[in-house]
């Protein structure tokens, strides 16, 4: 299987290629419309602030490119800041707007915890659905965000995290899947969700 991992300037790829290749992915780096025709699913990392992934998404024409992918019939598989800006709008630096793949914002997280919410967290599984079907309850992932999504529809989320709330963790659509936590960083739990969507898309 050939991914596309979106090239829109928002973070270290690096890692993210290395552990697809590691599962037998075959990724490539673009922001070419006809590159990722090519593609049997597209991946939006991301590290950094919302207001900086929705400019760069606006500066080289992607929103409207992801959406007809997206329509076509690929899967977006959104890592961390990725995942954000799947939802409607973000509000970090600023009012932004995401992708409206998945109904909902992206809002500060509200704890007393020191933020960023920053290292391993368990998973707390809501829905025993692909890509988490045989992960284990309790399993360890490794999250970096101060902000995370709020969405309108609960069965969304099919996995959290908690942090002095309740924070998504794996959210899923129609077409759409989020990871909020870096799976490239994640150990061996982060490589199986990775084998498990590949699994997921064939």
């Amino acid at each position: 299987m050939r991914a596309a991992i979106l090239d829109y300037d928002a973070g270290n790829v690096f890692n993210l290629m290395s552990a697809l290749e590691y599962i037998g992915i075959d990724p490539f780096l673009t922001n070419d419309e006809r590159r990722l025709d090519d593609s049997g699913v597209i991946f939006i990392p991301g590290v950094g602030a919302f207001g900086d992934a929705s400019q760069n998404l606006k500066k080289y024409d992607l929103f409207d490119v992801i959406r007809r992918q997206h329509k076509k019939g690929k899967w977006i598989v959104g890592i961390c800041l990725g995942m954000q800006i799947l939802f409607d709008k973000g509000f970090e630096d600023g009012e932004n707007d995401g992708l409206g793949l998945l109904k909902g914002q992206v809002k500060p997280i509200l704890t007393d915890y020191k933020l960023p919410h920053m290292g391993w967290n368990e998973l707390i599984i809501k829905s025993r659905e692909n890509p988490i079907s045989d992960i284990d309850m309790g399993s360890y992932l490794y999250f970096i965000h101060s902000y995370c999504a709020y969405p309108e529809n609960a069965s969304n989320v099919i996995a959290s995290c908690s942090y002095g709330m309740d924070i998504p963790a794996i959210v899923k659509g129609e077409g759409v899947l989020g990871l909020q936590f870096h799976p490239e960083k994640s150990g061996r739990t982060g490589l199986k969700i990775l084998k498990n969507i590949k699994e997921m898309l064939k």
